[in-house]
């Protein structure tokens, strides 16, 4: 059974940071891609960044290159989102995805597989 579990949401301070964490289960994890999104109350989710574990390679929205840095670790099955410079558009809930095919998509169609999410609140 695929399952997807993120930590590390929380509450900060705008300027602040934090790590969210995506542990996998039940698949290949290298052979996949891992993606971040987030939806904010009243808005669309929104894709932040995504993996592809094998390749190393990352892709970022707009709105957070530079700011957000995704990374994986293999050996634990788990992707991380680095998030530094946090402003209070940022708060929402985080999900962590995976996509089978993969493609390195921040659309939230490409994903087959989500997590529960956490909670992010930058306060201004």
């Amino acid at each position: 059974e695929v399952q997807l579990v993120e930590s590390g949401g929380g509450l900060v301070q705008a300027g602040g940071s934090l790590r969210l964490s995506c542990a996998a289960s039940g698949f290949t994890f290298d052979d996949y891609a891992i993606g971040w999104f987030r939806q904010a109350p009243g808005k669309e989710r929104e894709g932040v960044s995504c993996i592809i574990s094998t390749d190393g390679i990352t892709y970022y929205s707009e709105s957070v290159k530079g700011r957000f840095t995704i990374s994986s670790d293999s050996a634990k099955n788990t992707v991380y989102l680095q998030m530094h410079s946090l402003k209070p558009e940022d708060t929402a809930v985080y999900y962590c995805a995976a996509d089978l095919s993969p493609t390195l998509s921040l659309l939230d169609t490409a994903y087959e597989y989500w997590g529960q999410g956490t909670q992010v609140t930058v306060s201004s």
